[in-house]
């Protein structure tokens, strides 16, 4: 092993050299499946053996089993986890963030017929729909649905009132809504994209657009495996973030990346159902096209990948504001108990990454009201609709 690769710290040995790690077929596990394609896990002293998933109850239900090591995991999924919500509870670890922005919202080309193409549309149409609409997004307490919800609400629109919410893998969203069991879904990419190829549906919304640089899918694990593996989680982190930023440093590289995901044993989809989003260039389906400002990303020198403590403070803040914690969480102590930032601060010194001088981050998301973490039970309790027991 080299210095690097030990890390500058004495007895930083992986305990665990083979590390297993899921993933669904999505665009944004790229960082995981380039780290291992291009060897930057061998650079720093473990071997990534790569799991494709079938759901992200799968992936929750191998981690806590040990099955996974570790996983490309939904950010809100962690912490449901994390709080007992929906099902077992078990403490977890988030490694670091894998991606920004790079999701999007879809309605069926039945509702673009209509002239319903984004929130607005859409808002005015459902109260002469004379049915509920029903939206999938991909897990209870994950990324798609508390986008999903927050962009109905932020239009006026209860997703617990006013519309029908269900989960349904991502890979099987494009044609559920083609066989019109939706109205809509959020999800992440290809399938937004694959929609308006396949002719089912249009982008009413990306995700970047809903809340700018929000945080993706995480490298997750359990909280025993990170406190028996502490230098395995270090080589991890280090090995994706060389990753992250070579993806990031160029187009042709990103472009490459798709080839890569594109093969059957990743995502076994068309390059050209890639490639256009994965470079920023988005379509709408019914005529505009424009250069994503927020697309996706997975390095940025480093600022896609600090686990930020407000990131995860913001989804336990829409898990309560929509019901599904019965009680107000201490959301700063359990965003300190999950989020490892010791292990980050480690492997971005050992990979030259800059880290963020604070833990927290503002946002303004589409309605205008700003977060960064500093008031989060006031925050949660600060929406017209909302759904507190």
């Amino acid at each position: 092993m080299t210095e690097q690769a030990g890390g500058h710290m004495p007895g930083a040995q992986p305990e665990k050299q083979v590390v297993r790690i899921g993933y669904l077929p999505l665009t944004d596990c790229a960082s995981l499946i380039m780290a291992a394609e291009l060897g930057f896990d061998e650079q720093y002293g473990i071997k990534i053996e790569l799991s494709r998933e079938t759901s992200w109850a799968s992936v929750r239900d191998k981690l806590g089993n040990g099955e996974l090591d570790a996983a490309h995991v939904l950010y809100g999924l962690v912490f449901g986890v994390q709080m007992g919500i929906g099902g077992q509870q078990n403490d977890m670890a988030v490694l670091m963030n894998l991606n920004h922005n790079g999701q999007s919202v879809a309605l069926s080309a039945e509702l673009a017929r209509a002239g319903v193409v984004d929130g607005a549309s859409l808002a005015r149409q459902l109260g002469h729909a004379g049915r509920p609409y029903v939206f999938a997004h991909t897990f209870p307490t994950g990324n798609h649905a508390m986008l999903l919800q927050y962009w109905l609400a932020a239009h006026g629109i209860d997703p617990v009132r006013d519309a029908r919410v269900m989960t349904v893998p991502p890979s099987q969203m494009v044609a559920a809504l083609r066989a019109g069991q939706m109205d809509g879904f959020c999800a992440g990419e290809p399938w937004g994209y694959k929609a308006i190829v396949d002719g089912a549906g249009v982008t009413a919304t990306t995700s970047g657009a809903i809340w700018p640089d929000h945080p993706g899918k995480v490298l997750g694990t359990s909280a025993a495996f990170a406190h028996a593996h502490p230098n395995t989680c270090r080589a991890l982190i280090a090995a994706v973030l060389e990753a992250g930023r070579w993806i990031d440093a160029s187009d042709d590289n990103r472009l490459r990346m798709a080839a890569v995901l594109a093969a059957p044993g990743f995502l076994n989809t068309a390059q050209e159902s890639l490639a256009p989003r994965i470079l920023g260039h988005y379509q709408d389906g019914v005529g505009k096209t424009w250069q994503e400002p927020h697309g996706l990303r997975f390095y940025q020198d480093g600022a896609v990948n600090f686990p930020y403590l407000s990131d995860g403070m913001w989804f336990m803040t829409q898990h309560r504001r929509w019901g599904l914690l019965r009680d107000e969480p201490d959301y700063l102590a359990v965003a300190m108990q999950v989020s490892r930032l010791d292990l980050y601060r480690q492997a971005a010194e050992m990979t030259a990454t800059p880290v963020p001088s604070s833990p927290m981050r503002a946002s303004t998301l589409c309605d205008g009201v700003l977060w960064d973490g500093s008031n989060p039970e006031q925050y949660a309790a600060s929406f017209a609709i909302r759904h507190f027991f």
